[in-house]
């Protein structure tokens, strides 16, 4: 049986002495989207922290395709193929564009894929970079930053691809662009992980989902649920925190 791509098991960690996670299990299989769902403060943002590396994990194991990366630094993580687009985008503003995209090409092409991403596939994606490759991003709305992290991180040639609250502040135009490079991934055998207070958005791209709740794993929902969860009302009780 092949390995989930993702796999936390019984996964806690925290910040010094402040337990934030506890014993979180999840699993994210070959070419699955899987949404996190929960409040603020739910533990959500701690969570991909302590997968990419950001946030050392105190108990249980992060397994990349079966193997055991929670000692790996965060660049070594990426060089196995976990990719990560943060909340906070961590772009460079004062790099053009080009530089941006030609920077992830350079790393990426470290690995060995057979359908590797291209500069070319992220301009078709996201058309609004054509003019705009000589601009440092600096000068870009939160919007077109927001899909410059993701054109960076698909040049990176990710198995997995995990997404912090990408629709924070976003036009619905922009989200557009977000659910199109999902599908692009999906053709690619990207699984993805989709980290979201959207529940509309999550049940929109995801095949199935977790809620998590005060740093624990509060509801795993299966795929024949998932599509269905803006009406249950208590699964978005538990969502909500409630």
């Amino acid at each position: 049986m092949q390995a989930p791509v993702l796999q936390l098991d019984r996964v806690s960690a925290g910040y010094g002495p402040i337990p934030i996670l506890h014993r979180i299990a999840l699993q994210v299989g070959s070419n699955e989207s899987v949404a996190l769902i929960g409040a603020n403060g739910a533990g959500k943002s701690t969570l991909v922290r302590a997968i990419s590396g950001l946030l050392p994990v105190s108990e249980g194991q992060v397994l990349l395709s079966g193997q055991d990366i929670s000692r790996l630094a965060p660049h070594e993580r990426v060089a196995r193929g976990l990719g990560v687009v943060l909340e906070n985008r961590h772009l460079f503003g004062e790099l053009t564009l080009r530089a941006h995209l030609e920077l992830a090409q350079v790393h990426g092409s470290r690995r060995a894929v057979q359908q590797p991403f291209t500069i070319e596939d992220v301009l078709a994606l996201f058309p609004f970079m054509r003019a705009r490759l000589q601009s440092p991003v600096e000068l870009f709305s939160g919007g077109e930053q927001q899909m410059v992290a993701i054109a960076r991180a698909l040049l990176l040639q990710p198995l997995l691809l995990i997404m912090d609250e990408p629709s924070t502040g976003l036009a619905p135009k922009v989200l557009g662009h977000i659910v199109d490079a999902v599908q692009l991934l999906r053709e690619r055998g990207v699984s993805i992980l989709l980290v979201e207070q959207n529940v509309a958005l999550a049940a929109r791209i995801a095949d199935r989902g977790y809620a998590i709740s005060v740093g624990r794993v509060a509801a795993e929902i299966a795929a024949e649920k998932w599509r269905g969860i803006i009406d249950d009302e208590a699964l978005l009780r538990v969502y909500l925190g409630g």
